[in-house]
């Protein structure tokens, strides 16, 4: 399980909602800022901690089964499109530099 310490540890923060009484119990609760659809509430601080980390550990699990060996790399035209949602006829990102050297002067 994590625990606290180890939520700061992998660059996430615990916000904790103010303690409220249930019966005459406490009850804790709160979500990870980073991943706020990831929260959770408890009996007891601890167990507030350990059913935020199993619910990271799962949602980790889920989005993370992609291992780096699979990922794809794009091509610059793909990139290009990717990034500002067109695509470039003949665009020329300075690759082939010592080709248009010879070609042209004009610097």
């Amino acid at each position: 399980m994590i625990d606290e310490e180890s939520f700061k540890e992998i660059g996430l923060t615990i916000v904790s909602y103010p303690i409220t009484v249930e019966d005459g119990v406490p009850v804790y609760a709160g979500h990870l800022k980073e991943l706020p659809m990831i929260a959770a509430s408890a009996h007891s601080k601890q167990q507030f901690i350990n059913k935020l980390s199993e619910k990271y550990l799962a949602y980790r699990e889920e989005h993370m089964e992609q291992s780096p060996e699979e990922e794809s790399n794009l091509t610059i035209d793909e990139l290009l499109r990717y990034y500002d949602g067109e695509t470039f006829d003949g665009f020329d990102i300075g690759l082939n530099y010592l080709e248009r050297k010879d070609e042209s002067t004009d610097y």
